[in-house]
């Protein structure tokens, strides 16, 4: 158990995250390791910050609950 939170504490300082986003990121179901292989590097400015890409994920998920909720409320 140690040995997870040490590794959720690394990518917190790496990739410069709260613990609102850390806390984001375990309910996405999302590892330590793929937030750290997901800080973008100089040579790809296209790719967001990790913090907004969570906020991202989030909120396409959200959109999908939502639509499947409604979809089954109709039937």
């Amino acid at each position: 158990m140690a040995y997870n939170e040490q590794l959720w504490q690394d990518a917190k300082k790496k990739c410069r995250l709260t613990d609102d986003d850390i806390a984001r990121a375990k309910r996405l179901g999302l590892n330590p390791r793929s937030l750290i292989k997901s800080i973008p590097s100089k040579s790809e400015p296209w790719k967001a910050p990790v913090s907004v890409w969570l906020c991202e994920m989030e909120e396409k998920r959200n959109r999908k609950a939502a639509r499947r909720k409604a979809r089954k409320a109709q039937s």
